[in-house]
Parts: C-alpha cells; structure tokens; sequence
C-alpha cells in the first residue's frame, strides 16, 4: 500500500522526543525504516533561582509546535493530514525533577537533569542504597527537598519526569518505562520493579518528613511492549489544538532519551553499546555481569527491556563547540561571505582533520554546567594553551571536538578497567552528521570500533516511534529480536576502527586535559 493509505488508515507510529535544545517529532510507517514525517521545535534551557529549568508552558507550546510541523510536513510529502496513528510514544530528558499535588498542580519548577545542587543528598543515598545515586537522579532531586525543608513537601502526591508527565496528560495513566524508571529510583534486575530493599530503607530514613511513603510518590514501572493507555480527548486536544486528532490512540510507555538512544542504535543486548551526543553526551553499556564495585562515574540503569545498563553520563556535550561554530559562521558573515550553520561546520570538521593527533597541545573545556565525573560543582567554558603550543584552526577544531569526548571518556576507562568488553559502540547525535570526523575521533577516544547508521540523524524522536511501533509485536518477539529482524536487518551502517595515531593523540590530549582540571576547579572559584 502507498503511504497515504498507510497514513489514512492508521497504520503509522508517532515518536516525540523533548530534547535538551529541540523537540522532535518523527512519524513511521509500517515498515519502521520509514519515515514519512518530522516536525521540531527549538528551545533552551534556562537559570532561574539558580537552578536550570524549562516553563511548563513551554513544553506544550513546543510540543503542539513539533506536532504541527510534522502534519505541514507529511501534507507537503503524501497531500494528506494525518487524524490518526496506530501508537503514540513520548520520550523525554531523563532524570530531574517534576513534583505534583493531588490536584495535579505543579509544585515547584520543572529542574532538570543539568542541576547539581543535589550533592549532599547523592552521597547520603549511595552510602544508605550501597549503589552509586547521581546528582541529577529524581531520587537524589527528592531528598536534597528533603534535607533542605522545602515547604512543598507537605503537599507533594507525586513526581515523575518530563516524559512521564508528558504521558500522564495525555493518557490520565501514571507509568515510566522501566529505562526511564531506572534514572528515577534504583531497579531491581530481578522484578523489573523499584528496588523494595532500597524503597523500605529510604522510608525508614526519612519517616515523616514526606507525608506518604516513597513508593506511593513514584509511577509504575513498566517494560518495552506493555500497553501504557490510550490516547484521551484532552490528550488530543493538547497534541492539536486545532481538533485535527481523533483520541482512542495506544500510547506505549514513556521512555527517556538513553532509552531511546539505544533502540536508534540497535544497542539493547549485552555487549553492545552507544554514544549519545548534544547538550549533554553519555554513553550506555549493556552488561553481560553486573559490575565488581561501585563507581561514582558509572550509574546502573536499563534498556527499555530492562536489561541492565552502566551509564557514563556528562552534563556537557556539544554546546560549546556549536557556541564557537556560530561565532566563525558570524564572522563569515561579517566578512561578506555568509555561509549556514550546516555548511560552517563541515568547514570546521574538515579542518580538525587536519590537526595534530594530540590538538597541538591545545585545550578546549565544555563546561557550561557543573561536570559530577570531573568533579565541579559548577561549568566555566575554557580553553587553555601553553606558549608552546601550535595555535592553528585545525589543532583548535580538533581540541575542541576532543573537549566534547575527554569527561565521557574518563568515565568509559573505569568501565575498560572492570573487565567490560563491546562487539559494537554505536553514535547518534547531530555532531556526527558529518561523515567520518566526530565518528572517528570518537573511536580513537574509545579505542574501539564506532558505528553511525543512516537513521542517526533521526536519533531519539525515532527510536520512541520504533517502540510504539512495537507494541503491536510484543507478544511475539523481544525487543532485541524486533530491532534485528524488523528494523535494522537491511540497515546501512558505516563502521570506523580506531587510528592508532588518533589512539595516541587522544591519549596524550587526556593525560593534559586530566592536569588541567585544576584550572578548571580555580576558573569556578574564582569566577
């Protein structure tokens, strides 16, 4: 059938990803490689208080934004707007904090991931849990609440994150997929539940100071392929104001966006794992054994099927490398030579190729935020030489795509260093867009073999239509069976080994960047 039959009829799955900068939305057909729509809106984080946050109202006007975008689209490609779906997913930034009363009324501004004022509460719950608690968990966003007397805790009935709470309004059901569970309150691989040794052992600590007991305050955990709600009329109507879209759609259950990173990637059986890069970069493992010790660098979490996963996850991504791309695409401008983002940072990639293995003795910090693995509180962008060094734009493109890579990778020798072995690392994030730069320097950071697919690009919106898309098949294949036999069997995929120059370079460029944290830790104290 053609796609406007498909598209008439239902037979399609819709994916919305809110992103750290964008809100993506992806529509699929019945064959999962293909996408018939996208639709996205641009939006950014913002200090308020001291604490990063986004406005609530911002994620439905975004998110009706993304969603109009994608019906102007598929009417531009098929001549037809699209009234209805087969499934609906909704994914989201993971962790952070979202506090609701009975009511539903929002207690205290959305924080996000990207917070780490939740120091004290992170290391009381690792010494009481036994496990390694990150600053941006929820769990740890709960207790600093609690530790610091919030006069909303009298009050709070529930918290969740942004995909959780995106899902709740659209369906009336309160459930996270396990993925995203995990970044909330430890899992137990056992149940595929929250850990109840941990949840009696949190109750017993804080008693009263919270009105009901934790659990209570949590959403139901479910795996890849359970039925998570439908569709409701409000839903709908919050989807397209406009009254475009029937309610009764399935929704499956809301994941956040490592979860969906990995499903992108195909990266949810042991051995295998991906890279994630944008605002923030993490990389997700999925583990063979569980781990010999517990590590402040590595957090335990799951695949949306609820296998286990140790996440290397760093505030700081790619932002400040893209702040610099758009200060050479102004000055192109400038110069009467204006050029597009795009096209500057092809220019810019290319150059880095021409760079020295080790970036000619130049650094670059991308520390917009606080860095847990690198031990600061707080971000001061840097970048750093010594007199010595060879100051050219391709050793200054290469410290800088190196400087996205160097936290990430501090956290990844820690994993190398357990024993823990991977067929294959795959990397999706729009700093791979162009072919064979940041995909190789990645691998020579990792010193393992990097694969990037042709849905890369896609990323985290498509990975959530690829499990709505799966609800319908859940009864009879895992999800691991579903993405290789359905969706990536006849994937293209371009797969680099590491330069061992590019393995040494990078190594020499660590040893520099490790040293030079000092000057970092003296740049957030003193500025």
């Amino acid at each position: 059938m053609s796609a406007v039959d498909d598209i008439r009829d239902g037979r399609t799955s819709l994916g919305i990803e809110l992103g750290s900068t964008r809100i993506k939305a992806c529509l699929i057909g019945p064959e999962p490689t293909e996408v018939l729509a996208t639709g996205s809106f641009s939006w950014e984080n913002r200090l308020a208080d001291g604490l990063w946050t986004y406005p609530i109202d911002e994620v439905w006007s975004g998110v009706q934004a993304a969603y109009t975008a994608l019906i102007d689209d598929a009417e531009r490609r098929h001549g037809i707007r699209p009234d209805t779906f087969g499934a609906i997913g909704v994914s989201a930034m993971m962790h952070g904090y979202l506090a609701f009363d009975a009511s539903g009324e929002l207690l205290v501004s959305f924080r996000t991931w990207r917070n780490t004022h939740t120091g004290t509460a992170s290391a009381e719950l690792g010494e009481l849990f036994g496990v390694n608690i990150p600053l941006r968990w929820s769990i740890a966003h709960l207790h600093q609440a609690v530790l610091d007397d919030e006069p909303h805790l009298s009050r709070i009935a529930s918290i969740t994150t942004l995909a959780g709470y995106v899902h709740h309004r659209l369906t009336g059901e309160r459930v996270l997929g396990v993925g995203d569970a995990s970044g909330m309150f430890p899992i137990d691989p056992a149940t595929g539940d929250y850990d109840a040794r941990m949840l009696g052992a949190y109750d017993a600590v804080v008693g009263e100071r919270l009105p009901v007991p934790v659990a209570r305050l949590l959403p139901a955990v479910l795996p890849a392929g359970a039925a998570a709600g439908a569709l409701t009329a409000e839903g709908a109507a919050l989807l397209d104001p406009r009254g475009g879209l029937r309610p009764g759609i399935p929704l499956c259950p809301p994941e956040g966006d490592a979860g969906t990173g990995m499903v992108a990637t195909n990266s949810v059986a042991p051995r295998t794992g991906n890279v994630s890069a944008g605002t923030s970069i993490f990389a997700m493992v999925v583990l063979e054994h569980p781990l010999s010790e517990v590590h402040r660098e590595l957090d335990l979490v799951t695949t949306p099927a609820g296998d286990e996963v140790a996440m290397v996850h760093c505030n700081n991504g790619a932002s400040e490398l893209a702040a610099w791309a758009g200060l050479f695409t102004r000055f192109a401008a400038a110069s009467g030579n204006p050029t597009t983002d795009d096209a500057a940072f092809d220019v810019l990639f290319r150059e880095a190729l021409e760079g020295a293995a080790d970036a000619g003795g130049l650094l670059a910090y991308n520390h917009l935020a606080g860095e847990p693995i690198a031990g600061l509180v707080e971000g001061r962008p840097l970048f750093v030489r010594t007199p010595s060094s060879a100051l050219t734009l391709p050793n200054f493109m290469r410290s800088q795509v190196y400087g996205v890579f160097a936290t990430l990778t501090l956290g990844m020798r820690v994993l190398a260093a357990e024993g823990v072995q991977l067929d294959r690392m795959f990397a999706h994030g729009g700093m791979f867009r162009t072919a064979g730069v940041a995909q190789r320097f990645l691998a020579g950071a990792l010193g393992a073999r990097v694969a990037v697919g042709e849905l890369a690009a896609e990323g985290g919106a498509w990975g959530i239509a690829v499990l709505a898309s799966y609800l319908s098949e859940a009864d009879d294949l895992t999800l691991t069976e579903y993405l290789d036999q359905r969706v990536f069997a006849s994937a293209s995929l371009v797969t680099v080994d590491p330069d061992p120059a590019d393995v040494a370079g990078f190594s020499a460029y660590l040893d520099r960047y490790r040293a030079g944290l000092a000057v970092e830790a003296a740049a957030v104290a003193s500025l």
